[in-house]
């Protein structure tokens, strides 16, 4: 393991752009390896659902429906659920709700909402960086004892590390609010296991655990925003004090209640399973190509690599139509860093081709 210390304060210098987000880089025209949402439509009993909607709107949302299908999927109680627009809604009702944390921390490299609603909210946030050299594992004895918010991904955005249950639970303790974002959780997949592996959205025996989810990327319901935190009814109360009010809309309710059934979690399933094929498709080719290291074992719908000079390989790339996800406004990666969304097996061939010959021109 590295012998960096076990938390380190924002450096002074040029910090990340932590608003940056693959969107920006997925223009109009391009063939997109930047975003992880799912292109794929969504399904019949998802969208039905959804435009039944649309000739009831003139009544204020009601996400009781809602909130009690969720709650039988994880088996929790229905007050143990906080529906929210989107679980980038989530970061901020946490950064918000919980101001009276004394030393948040957040580890990374990770997805960058959680570090900057915290921020916004005028939070102090320290940072654990995982060691690259380990394949950003997670070890918890880096994250200070008295650290008393603790925000990590799993599966985690950009690296696609999942980290054994175990090992995040372990972060878990009295005084101490920890927020794991499963927000790919349904992305991941185990031989010889049922259910999504790793996950703690089920776990109720975890002192201050606050499980972030969202059915955006999967279900490719990125314009819908539709997210939930699951946690103890008493921390969630709290969050839901700071919330807006109606903040989730009906057909975003719709939503949340058709990808709770059993035929979604059955789909689920299957898409993940599908993806785990893809993904090691896309890894063996990248693999091939000289001067590139994928990270570790990658468990969701997109690989982080490390190419030696990627700044002008992605704007090569750019031009020749194809987009990827820069990886320097990340904390903890820097300039040499992409991140790339799994697709499907044509794509992945012609997207090495280019990046062949990009590398090589």
């Amino acid at each position: 393991m590295s012998d960096q210390p076990s938390a380190i304060a924002p450096p002074t210098g040029a910090e990340p752009d932590l608003a940056h987000h693959g969107d920006a880089e997925a223009t109009a025209g391009l063939i997109d390896l930047a975003v992880n949402v799912r292109q794929a439509r969504p399904p019949d009993w998802l969208t039905g659902p959804i435009a039944a909607t649309l000739t009831d709107l003139a009544r204020y949302p009601d996400p009781a429906s809602a909130r009690a299908a969720v709650a039988a999927r994880h088996r929790r109680h229905p007050n143990e659920v906080l529906l929210t627009a989107g679980a980038a809604e989530g970061f901020v009702l946490i950064a918000q709700a919980l101001r009276g944390v004394r030393r948040p921390v957040v580890v990374h490299p990770q997805f960058t909402e959680p570090e900057a609603a915290l921020r916004a909210a005028g939070h102090p946030v320290e940072r654990v960086l995982l060691d690259p050299a380990d394949d950003f594992r997670l070890d918890p004895s880096r994250v200070p004892a008295d650290a008393d918010l603790v925000m990590i991904g799993n599966p985690t955005n950009p690296t696609s590390v999942l980290h054994p249950a175990q090992t995040v639970a372990a972060l878990a303790r009295p005084g101490r609010v920890l927020v794991v974002d499963e927000a790919f959780a349904d992305t991941t997949i185990a031989p010889g296991r049922t259910g999504e592996p790793e996950s703690l959205a089920e776990r109720r025996d975890l002192p201050g655990l606050l499980v972030l989810r969202s059915l955006t990327k999967t279900w490719g319901l990125a314009g819908l925003r539709i997210g939930y935190l699951l946690g103890a009814a008493e921390l969630l109360s709290r969050l839901a004090a700071v919330q807006p009010l109606w903040a989730v809309s009906t057909p975003a309710l719709a939503a949340a209640s058709a990808c709770a059934t059993d035929v979604a979690v059955q789909a689920e399933r299957e898409i993940a399973a599908e993806l785990a094929a893809d993904r090691d498709h896309l890894v063996a080719r990248l693999t091939g190509l000289p001067g590139v290291r994928v990270v570790g074992r990658p468990a969701s719908a997109f690989v982080l690599l490390h190419l030696p000079g990627a700044t002008p390989i992605r704007a090569a790339l750019r031009e020749r139509g194809w987009a990827v996800r820069r990886g320097d406004t990340f904390p903890g990666l820097g300039p040499d860093w992409l991140r790339v969304a799994v697709r499907d097996r044509n794509t992945t061939d012609a997207f090495i081709d280019v990046l062949r010959e990009t590398m090589e021109a």
